[in-house]
C-alpha cells in the first residue's frame, strides 16, 4: 500500500475482522498481515503488527449490526495492556485473555507483537452475561495444568485452521472453545459459592421458573440458564443431582400438567389440543412419550377419566302444595295427608 494509505487501510483490516475501531500509532505504519480463516461458526485470526493503540468506543459499537461476538486471543509475541469492563491488566507474551465486542475496549500494544485469536458467537461459549463480565481482559489459565495445555493447541489450532476439512476444522474448534470455557468456569469458582445447599437451592427456583413458563413454546435450556445468569453447561450440572436432564424434566413436568388437564376436562378435550397446549411437536409424538410413561395411550386415559366420572346428582323433589306453590313448605299434616293419598291411589297389591 502507498505510505499514505496505509494507516486507514490498516485500520478498516482490523474493523473488519474484529469490529469497528480506532487505531492510533507513534509513527507510520510500516507493516502489518491479517490471516483468517474460517473454523465454522468461528474464525481463526493471525495479526502481527507494529506498535500501536486500538479504541473501541460506545459509538462504532451503537452503529454496528454485527456484535454479539467473543474474542479469545492468545499473545503469542510482545506485551500488551487491555482495559475493558472496568479492569486495566498488563499481559505478557504466552497470556490469554477474553474480551467482549459488544463493550467499550482499549488495546495498546507497545512494540511489535504478533496475537493468535478465535473469534466466535457469544452463545458459543456458553456464559452468562454477569460471567463473562467477570473474565473479560484478565489472564486465564496461565497457573493452571489446563492453561499449559490449552495455549499450545490454540496457537496450533489458529495456524493451521486453513489445512482442515470443515467437519475436522469446526471438531477442533469446538474442543479448543469447550477447554476455554472450563478455564473461565475454573476462575469463576468462589469458596462457598458452589456447594451442595446453594446448588440444590438454585436448583428449586429453576424449577419453578420453569414451571411458571412450561407454556412458553421457547422454553429450552439455554434460555433458562440466560434467566439465571449461568451457563448451559452448568445448569445440566444441576440437574445431574437428580438424574435427569433438562429437556427430559420440562417434558416430565408438561405431561404431568396435560394429564391433569385430560382429567379435569376430558369430554371437551381432543389429543391434538393437549398435544398442541403443552408444545409437543404433534398428536403422534405426544401419544408416544405418554405412553412410554403412563402405560396408557392418552386416548385411553382420557376415557379412563370420563368413565370414572360420578354421574350429576339429581336435586332432591320438594312435595307441591295443594295451592302449586313449591317454594312454601307443605305443613307436617298435610304433607302426611298427601303420602296416605299416594298410597290410597296405588291400591292393594
Amino acid at each position: 500500500m502507498p505510505a499514505h494509505c496505509r494507516r486507514l487501510y490498516w485500520r478498516e483490516a482490523l474493523s473488519r475482522t474484529f469490529g469497528a475501531v480506532d487505531i492510533s500509532v507513534p509513527g507510520e505504519v510500516y507493516s502489518g498481515t491479517v490471516r483468517t480463516s474460517p473454523l465454522g461458526r468461528i474464525r481463526g485470526v493471525t495479526v502481527e503488527g507494529d506498535p500501536m493503540q486500538t479504541l473501541r468506543t460506545r459509538r462504532p459499537i451503537a452503529g454496528s449490526t454485527n456484535d454479539n461476538h467473543v474474542v479469545v486471543m492468545l499473545l503469542s509475541r510482545g506485551n500488551a495492556r487491555v482495559e475493558q469492563d472496568k479492569r486495566d491488566v498488563h499481559v505478557r507474551s504466552g497470556a490469554l485473555f477474553v474480551y467482549d465486542r459488544a463493550r467499550p475496549l482499549r488495546l495498546t500494544f507497545p512494540e511489535p507483537f504478533q496475537t493468535k485469536s478465535l473469534v466466535l458467537p457469544r452463545h458459543v461459549l456458553d456464559l452468562g452475561e454477569s460471567e463473562l463480565r467477570q473474565i473479560t481482559a484478565a489472564p486465564l489459565g496461565r497457573e493452571s495444568p489446563l492453561g499449559t495445555l490449552l495455549t499450545p493447541l490454540l496457537s496450533r489450532l489458529v495456524e493451521t485452521a486453513a489445512t482442515y476439512p470443515q467437519r475436522t476444522g469446526e471438531s477442533i474448534a469446538r474442543n479448543v472453545v469447550d477447554m476455554v470455557q472450563t478455564l473461565a468456569e475454573e476462575r469463576l469458582s468462589r469458596p462457598g459459592t458452589d456447594t451442595p445447599t446453594a446448588a440444590r437451592m438454585l436448583l428449586l427456583r429453576i424449577r419453578a421458573y420453569i414451571d411458571q413458563h412450561l407454556s412458553d413454546r421457547d422454553l429450552a435450556p439455554d434460555t433458562i440458564a440466560r434467566a439465571h445468569h449461568i451457563s448451559v453447561r452448568y445448569l445440566h450440572k444441576l440437574f445431574e443431582l437428580e438424574n435427569i436432564t433438562v429437556s427430559r424434566w420440562i417434558q416430565k413436568r408438561r405431561l404431568e400438567h396435560s394429564r391433569r388437564d385430560m382429567a379435569r376436562r376430558a369430554p371437551e378435550l381432543t389429543i391434538g389440543a393437549v398435544a398442541h397446549r403443552w408444545w409437543f411437536t404433534s398428536p403422534s409424538h405426544f401419544s408416544r412419550v405418554f405412553r412410554a410413561t403412563y402405560g396408557v395411550s392418552p386416548a385411553e386415559w382420557r376415557n379412563s377419566m370420563v368413565l370414572a366420572a360420578p354421574l350429576p346428582r339429581r336435586p332432591a323433589s320438594t312435595p307441591l302444595r295443594p295451592d302449586g306453590d313449591r317454594d312454601r313448605p307443605l305443613e307436617p299434616g298435610i304433607a302426611d295427608e298427601s303420602h296416605q293419598d299416594r298410597q290410597h291411589l296405588r291400591g292393594p297389591h
